[in-house]
């Protein structure tokens, strides 16, 4: 949980630029080398294709082999579960080790979270850096994957990705606001009821589909990720509860109905608990689709 709570964190401090430039000479082609891109650690020139990636960013993770690119990886972090391919390590993005890093002679490294100087570290020892913090809008999410294509040499393949991201979604919300309108929901991120309000990345995933944010009034110091009372979230008594923390603490609707008082939440008393892949829920690489059609479905649900 304290993990989680960390990302939490790097999330609501997050700053993503959007711009992405080709460096190579004399007007050529963007997917050619070197490619510069502007990532949260300033201008980034990647000199030729990766040929050793480690990512210490779940997300990238996930993105980098949904375009093609996860041949060239080499270790992810202790959190990169996703897919089960990936060459899992006891690496982690939080208290990183810029030696054991290092043992793995990687030329590219992909970050989330720049703990200590990370980056920095890195970068003196020659090893490129690319810090993609979390993002806060689908723009942002979608930037990221292209600039990850950008750098690996598979930017159509990521083009494409994108595109059937877009496309799924889309068909996705149009169908679902019909359900979702007017509809309040309450995400949970830990069982000490800290939420995500419609500031954060996952918040705009229910702004997309109509619902009303019960964390949004909460958040009195606008960091979007409120921590609510028993009593605010039974008073506000939600038409749907989304439980993100369902792997790292076990919860499910048995657990939320024998909270006290939560018997009377209109989303406890309809059934309308849904359980979803933490990682899932906080990641905004290419399940983020699952993530949208998920929620759909728990809207379709609750209006049958």
């Amino acid at each position: 949980m304290l993990r989680f709570k960390a990302l939490v964190t790097g999330v609501v401090v997050a700053t993503f630029a959007v711009l992405v430039v080709g460096a190579a000479a004399g007007g050529a082609s963007p997917a050619s080398f070197p490619v510069t891109i502007a990532a949260s650690n300033g201008k980034v020139t990647v000199a030729k294709k990766p040929r050793r990636i480690v990512s210490l960013s779940p997300t990238a993770t996930e993105s980098l082999f949904a375009i093609g690119a996860g041949s060239h990886i080499v270790a992810v972090d202790d959190q990169s579960d996703f897919p089960t391919t990936a060459p899992r390590t006891s690496l982690s993005g939080f208290t990183p080790n810029v030696e054991a890093i290092a043992a793995y002679r990687p030329d590219l490294v992909v970050i989330a979270y720049d703990p200590k100087g990370l980056s920095g570290a890195l970068g003196r020892l020659g090893i490129t850096v690319i810090h993609h913090d979390g993002a806060v809008t689908f723009k942002g999410a979608y930037q990221q994957i292209r600039q990850l294509g950008l750098v690996t040499g598979h930017e159509p393949e990521a083009t494409r990705l994108i595109g059937r991201m877009k496309s799924k979604i889309a068909g996705i919300v149009r169908t679902a606001r019909r359900s979702g309108g007017g509809l309040s929901v309450y995400h949970e991120l830990t069982p000490d009821l800290y939420s995500a309000t419609s500031k954060t990345f996952v918040g705009k995933v229910y702004a997309a589909l109509g619902l009303r944010n019960i964390a949004d009034e909460a958040d009195a110091v606008g960091t979007g990720y409120p921590q609510l009372s028993a009593e605010y979230v039974v008073s506000a008594s939600p038409d749907l509860i989304v439980l993100a923390d369902t792997v790292c603490c076990g919860q499910k609707a048995s657990t939320v109905a024998a909270r006290p008082g939560w018997d009377r939440i209109s989303a406890v008393r309809t059934g309308s608990v849904v359980r979803i892949d933490d990682s899932i829920a906080s990641r905004w690489g290419p399940r983020l689709v699952n993530f949208f059609r998920a929620m759909s479905s728990a809207l379709t649900r609750l209006r049958q």
